[in-house]
């Protein structure tokens, strides 16, 4: 069976991939290297959006706190409106080892993501007013879900994993839980990181990817899943692998798997969307390097119900 069935890459020079599946067409976004605009992609396979071309919906602004180094979007579609998730900031300045992004989001009404017209919503306010990324929401239960990854001053990390219920696409509601933090050797080479969560459900249970260590080839997939009948804000109901779930493979020189979204096949297959590197080599900030690029492979689930992610596959035309 090829669990790769299509070109890897499947984008050149995209990190941070983003797929959604809608309507029958597959909508791709991710981070640019310029870091200054939202781009969309749509075509009717996931091989399509190879060559399927970037159509520029946003472009950051000249000042203010969505100005610089946009991050990671995400593309929804909530009760049939468009919603852009992604950070940004207004400062190349550093507190301690991390930037100072927030998390927006933006709104678009029309039947078409690509063509209509998107509204700023403003900023997601968390409890928290530190540097936070890599937002998704899902829907489970009958109530919106958000996660996404922050700094807790009280926590010695760059970044941590919460989870929280939305009142509406853009304001959170009740109390936040926190989900993760690098608790492992494998979650801390370079930076202590847990960011970049990823939500797909599997019988009786939520799972939760996430993306911890350096953006280098340290980089990895580490996995939390909870029953979907249990209490999501009860961190007790929540359970981690202690070991990561998808890394870099030397023989198939893929170094630095994460940030991953799921998608599935048009029959029904699930599928892994995430960003790797082709070399461990690259100069200065491993964030600005061009080398990473959007792959994507079939995955599976084992007889106890639990993802097999297997191996990044090597490049392939």
């Amino acid at each position: 069976m090829n669990d790769s069935p299509w070109p890897n890459p499947l984008v050149r020079y995209r990190s941070d991939p983003s797929v959604l599946l809608h309507g029958g067409q597959y909508y791709f976004a991710s981070s640019v290297m310029e870091y200054d605009r939202l781009e969309l992609r749509r075509a009717s396979s996931l091989e399509g959006l190879n060559t399927a071309k970037p159509v520029v919906v946003w472009r950051k602004p000249d000042s203010g706190p969505m100005s610089l180094l946009i991050w990671a979007p995400e593309l929804h579609n909530i009760q049939d409106k468009w919603y852009l998730y992604f950070s940004a900031t207004s400062t190349h300045a550093m507190k301690g080892n991390t930037r100072q992004h927030r998390m927006f989001v933006l709104e678009c009404s029309d039947p078409d993501p690509l063509t209509g017209k998107w509204t700023d919503k403003g900023q997601i306010k968390t409890a928290l007013d530190t540097f936070s990324l890599d937002a998704t929401v899902f829907v489970l239960k009958g109530k919106l879900w958000y996660t996404w990854s922050q700094k807790t001053p009280n926590i010695e990390s760059n970044s941590n994993i919460y989870l929280s219920e939305m009142a509406n696409p853009w304001t959170l509601i009740g109390k936040a839980v926190l989900l993760s933090k690098p608790d492992y050797e494998w979650e801390k080479q370079g930076y202590p990181v847990n960011e970049a969560p990823a939500a797909v459900t599997h019988g009786n249970r939520i799972f939760i990817s996430y993306s911890a260590s350096a953006t280098d080839k340290h980089y990895c997939l580490g996995l939390l899943w909870a029953d979907i009948t249990d209490d999501l804000l009860n961190a007790e109901s929540w359970h981690k692998s202690p070991d990561p779930v998808f890394m870099t493979h030397l023989e198939n020189q893929q170094y630095g798997p994460g940030h991953n979204s799921f998608t599935k096949t048009p029959d029904g297959q699930d599928v892994l969307v995430y960003h790797a590197r082709m070399s461990t080599e690259g100069e200065g900030d491993p964030a600005y390097c061009p080398c990473r690029h959007t792959r994507a492979k079939i995955f599976h689930w084992d007889d106890n119900g639990m993802p097999q992610f297997g191996v990044p596959p090597p490049d392939h035309p």
